[in-house]
């Protein structure tokens, strides 16, 4: 049996949860594909694969061989595109995982200008909201809000965020401007709850910070709903200020107490491979690096 032949066909079938979604990508009959898998699992002596009628799913042995056949089948590729001048030449598909409006604000736009500048480079992008493995996913670039854990991966800080209290100014005018921490339970609040899973928001204090509970009439789990919610008149939110920059450079959104809000959050461009990352990858950090670095609306 050819072993990377069956490593290819075992990642296709746990990408695709199923034996024949994953013979259509792989131009090949199902049976081939299931002889290939049945044959690694004997030469392995463990099941790689929870087989039903209607599922197909990784054994917990199939996940961790999951990480190793990614990385295997990463390396290849990449001394392949070495050998062939790839390393020093951008060219390939490049996967990006960014937050949903993160995404849409700054790394769509980037990315645009990037395929100008790289032709032979192809872009596949995942916007979520959700801290995303690189290595299990396939992913080759992330850019991360907040403290990152420790990693193998290479992390380029680019920028910070801030969490901000902001309203319309025709809210403001109506019903005041708060001047301390504790105004805002006399004011309607729009709470973004992917922020604050509680109706508490934190705050600047003498010793260990100040937690402020109110009540709410609408609660959201998406930063467009909460903004809009808020330029509309509704009520103070509380978002990361790179979600209202557009709102902000309009007038349409002003930011309040300020000077209490917490420490800010920091950005990373993270990716793995570090020096020896295929050409793609270190052209489109730097690139990003660059172009994030000198957009004031996060630093």
């Amino acid at each position: 049996m050819d072993r990377l032949h069956a490593l290819q066909v075992f990642v296709a079938v746990a990408d695709a949860e199923g034996f024949a979604p994953a013979a259509r990508k792989l131009h090949l009959s199902p049976p081939a594909v299931t002889r290939a898998v049945a044959a690694l699992e004997d030469r392995l002596g463990v099941i790689l694969f929870h087989r039903t009628t209607r599922q197909v799913r990784l054994t917990e042995a199939g996940l961790r061989f999951l990480e190793d056949a990614r990385r295997i089948l990463q390396d290849l590729e990449e001394a392949e595109e070495s050998a062939a001048g790839a390393h020093r030449t951008p060219r390939g598909p490049l996967r990006v995982t960014a937050s949903m409006r993160f995404g849409a604000l700054y790394i769509g736009p980037l990315l645009l200008d990037f395929l100008q500048r790289y032709p032979e480079v192809s872009v596949e992008t995942l916007f979520v909201d959700r801290v995303v493995n690189l290595l299990e996913e396939g992913l080759d670039v992330a850019i991360r809000i907040g403290k990152l854990p420790d990693s193998s991966l290479t992390a380029i800080r680019v920028g910070s965020v801030r969490r901000v209290v902001c309203a319309a100014p025709t809210y403001l005018e109506r019903r005041g401007i708060p001047q301390a921490p504790e105004d805002i339970r006399r004011h309607d609040i729009i709470l973004f709850s992917s922020l604050n899973a509680r109706p508490e928001w934190q705050f600047r204090g003498p010793v260990d910070g100040l937690s402020v509970a109110f009540a709410t009439r609408l609660t959201v789990n998406t930063a467009e709903v909460a903004i809009n919610a808020a330029v509309a008149g509704h009520g103070l939110t509380r978002v990361l200020s790179y979600m209202i920059a557009p709102e902000l450079r309009e007038g349409r959104l002003r930011i309040v107490l300020a000077d209490q809000e917490t420490p800010p959050l920091p950005i990373h461009v993270v990716y793995q491979g570090g020096r020896k990352a295929p050409a793609r990858v270190r052209a489109f950090t730097d690139f990003a690096v660059a172009r994030l670095r000198a957009d004031p609306s996060i630093n």
